[in-house]
């Protein structure tokens, strides 16, 4: 286990003990393919009973991790998660699977047998902050996503990249650098350049996108006029090459699997015509969002790239959309 993530189950333990007086003791153990790349484990003693968990540390755990973490659940329960940082919902998502996890602040959730214990009351700590890097900023995000929807693209020249990807010309070489320095893009001869560690590069784009780049696309959130229309929402005369279905409706074209609870749109629409034309009315409340279109290829007929329906899937990390995300991965990657 590198340093940091045993600097994050430590700082944990340590002010789970402050905290709440509960002592967890960490226990190293040997990586062989049974562990599964597993960290460790961790003893607590509630009760006066020794509880055992098979420990994994995460020093970001987002909704992309949520997949790998069911199946170490099944395959070396009990299981505890340890992170800096847990968001609500997928603190749920780890609830509703069963899952103990234990925050660095010294929250924590875990259920054995009649035993339950649940702190959710301290603050969050303090988040190192991260180092600037081109390729993940606003602009570099949708340069990578081209670049994963059309890795040709890379060997272009750089006026091109700028004019397909609609990015000012000078940032170009900067966000190429960027993919650079994080060991995304390799150079294999004198000219030519292709994206190396590819799965951990899109993990990264998944998590960046929802963090920098979708917050700037939001138009708002509404509900229709007529409720039915939610329920008839395949029914809806999109505008061709204006508007296109997106997350759970999207990944219910594409694989029939989904039912949406919510609907996600991405349009070059403005907000008054989205009004006119779908019969919209602005609630914050409300089950349908919809955000501006950021990418220049319009190959699909009325959802957006499989790519952006697979990332927006992910990020909800509800479990049905995560398994239908993962049929569009398994089909479309």
């Amino acid at each position: 286990m590198n340093a940091k993530k045993h600097n994050t189950a430590t700082t944990a333990l340590d002010n789970l003990q402050r905290t709440a007086q509960i002592k967890g003791k960490w226990m190293d153990i040997a990586l062989n393919k049974a562990s599964n790349g597993l960290n460790g484990q961790i003893e607590f003693v509630l009760n006066q009973n020794p509880i055992k968990f098979n420990a994994e540390v995460k020093n970001n755990l987002r909704a992309i991790n949520l997949p790998l973490i069911y199946k170490l659940a099944k395959e070396h329960a009990p299981l505890i998660i340890v992170a800096d940082l847990i968001f609500p919902k997928i603190k749920e998502e780890l609830r509703n699977h069963g899952i103990a996890y234990l925050e660095a602040n010294g929250n924590i959730w875990l259920k054995n047998g009649e035993t339950l214990l649940w702190i959710d009351s301290n603050k969050t700590l303090p988040v190192e902050k991260e180092k600037i890097n081109r390729a993940f900023t606003k602009t570099g995000l949708k340069v990578v996503f081209d670049f994963l929807y059309n890795e040709a693209l890379i060997n272009a020249p750089y006026r091109e990249i700028a004019q397909q990807t609609g990015v000012a010309l000078g940032n170009v070489n900067y966000i190429l650098n960027g993919l650079k320095e994080k060991g995304f893009l390799l150079k294999i001869d004198k000219d030519r350049y292709e994206l190396t560690n590819k799965k951990e590069l899109l993990n990264t784009w998944i998590i960046k996108y929802a963090e920098k780049l979708k917050p700037e696309l939001e138009i708002g959130t509404f509900r229709f006029l007529r409720d039915n229309d939610f329920v008839n929402w395949k029914k809806l005369p999109l505008k061709k090459g204006k508007t296109w279905w997106g997350g759970e409706p999207a990944g219910n074209i594409l694989t029939n699997y989904l039912k949406p609870a919510e609907l996600t749109l991405y349009t070059l629409e403005t907000r008054n015509e989205l009004i006119k034309h779908y019969k919209l009315i602005p609630d914050p409340t409300g089950n349908i969002k919809v955000f501006k279109k950021f990418w220049k290829d319009d190959d699909a007929e009325n959802t957006v790239p499989p790519l952006l329906v697979y990332t927006d899937l992910i990020n909800t990390g509800d479990h049905r959309c995560i398994e239908t995300a993962q049929k569009i991965y398994d089909e479309f990657f």
